[in-house]
């Protein structure tokens, strides 16, 4: 009887370890399926849903614009895009550790993969013909082409569960882009400004209907030349032709400083005669940007952000 008695209750405790195995098993495999699921985030694309990790700390932002989103959200890209040389001065310390890839209509798929990302990010109009060989190395997640970069800084915030620092990024850009306004109200009134880019044998003025004119001329609210064509987002115009635009101040720069044919062009038109008669030459009311520096001048928080300070700067007595 004692024996029966002491078989049972070694059945029992046979039952009872395995009982408490399965739910220990089925309590760590729902763990492990949790830690999982947290591990990525399913987000929407040009190329419809994507998985991607649910915190991206090496991302690649193709574009030349993509890396300053990144930036203003707070994630320094790995590897980008490059119109220029060198970073402007906005950039250059936040992406000292960037690899610099240039630009062509072909990204460079090596250097992408020497990168180690675990995240691409593109424009669809930019990188779709290229969507098989990105996201044969890292979730590629496409975006569409928007009017707005504000729209496109959100569109990037959405992928890396940031909308809110997106929204911030704006307030406090407007903040002060409305109070450099007021300043420059109050510095230069309704005295006129042209905004002009030094090229190769010609000189190109931005009006109020391109991006960078845009931000100049209604963001700032500098008063433009009376007599520039309403509808014409820019004008390329002669040597010969700038008397013709006279304006109070002159905002200038080199389409590209290390090109010869720009330097020339640029040399010759200050030992020009037209050029010194002009009214802003002549009261020193002539302001040289650095062309890097405001390259994604009306498509980028940052690049906004840096102008802002330079024009203050300028027109606060900084001329030169």
């Amino acid at each position: 009887m004692r024996q029966m008695r002491q078989g049972m209750a070694l059945c029992m405790a046979i039952v009872l370890i395995l009982i408490m195995a399965a739910c220990s098993n089925k309590d760590g495999q729902a763990k492990a399926d949790a830690t999982a699921k947290a591990d990525y985030r399913v987000v929407n694309s040009e190329q419809g849903e994507i998985k991607i990790p649910a915190h991206p700390t090496r991302v690649v932002g193709l574009s030349v614009v993509y890396p300053e989103f990144l930036q203003a959200l707070g994630v320094t890209p790995v590897a980008v895009q490059n119109y220029q040389e060198e970073f402007p001065t906005y950039l250059q310390e936040p992406f000292k550790d960037t690899l610099k890839m240039g630009i062509a209509k072909t990204p460079n798929f090596e250097m992408i993969l020497a990168s180690d990302p675990d995240l691409i990010l593109a424009p669809a109009w930019w990188s779709g013909k290229d969507y098989d060989q990105l996201s044969g190395i890292a979730p590629t997640v496409l975006l569409p082409e928007r009017e707005d970069w504000r729209d496109e800084l959100k569109d990037i915030a959405e992928v890396l569960d940031k909308k809110e620092l997106a929204e911030k990024v704006i307030q406090e850009l407007e903040v002060q882009e409305d109070e450099a306004k007021l300043k420059l109200d109050a510095l230069v009134g309704n005295e006129t400004v042209m905004y002009m880019m030094v090229m190769p044998n010609s000189f190109v003025l931005y009006g109020d209907q391109i991006d960078r004119g845009k931000f100049i001329h209604t963001t700032l609210g500098l008063e433009m030349i009376p007599n520039f064509p309403d509808k014409d987002p820019s004008l390329s115009i002669s040597l010969e032709k700038l008397p013709e635009f006279n304006p109070d101040h002159l905002i200038l720069q080199l389409n590209n400083e290390d090109s010869p044919e720009v330097q020339q062009t640029y040399e010759d038109m200050l030992n020009s005669p037209l050029w010194k008669n002009m009214k802003a030459v002549k009261n020193n009311q002539v302001y040289m940007m650095a062309g890097k520096d405001w390259f994604n001048l009306g498509m980028s928080p940052l690049a906004n952000r840096y102008a802002i300070d330079a024009v203050l700067e300028a027109f606060g007595g900084n001329s030169k």
